[in-house]
């Protein structure tokens, strides 16, 4: 899971539609186009922006959900907080340095 996970924050465009994500989830994959097209300039295909979404939702950090016709995209950030869990481990509190004295 790390690998995916690691490899799909490695991409520029996939932090950039993560971004847009994490200011509004639940958008359809022409929002993301759009949005990626007005604020970012990004002119990727439609085609190419679903690729990296394929690619966010095999590490799980996208999640995808049908209502009708249309495909709405929300971030999971469940995987972020499994890494800062893994390496980031809450400091040990300081001890005064009278106690530490013999």
């Amino acid at each position: 899971m790390a690998d995916d996970l690691f490899r799909a924050l490695a991409d520029p465009t996939r932090r950039t539609i993560l971004d847009e994500l994490t200011e509004k989830s639940g958008q359809t994959l022409f929002e993301i186009c759009s949005r990626l097209a007005m604020k970012h300039r990004l002119t990727l295909s439609r085609q190419g922006v679903s690729q990296h979404l394929a690619v966010l939702e095999a590490a799980g950090l996208v999640e995808t959900r049908r209502e009708g016709r249309y495909k709405f995209h929300d971030l999971n950030t469940a995987p972020l907080r499994q890494i800062s869990e893994r390496w980031l481990k809450p400091a040990a509190p300081a001890q005064d340095p009278e106690e530490s004295t013999p």
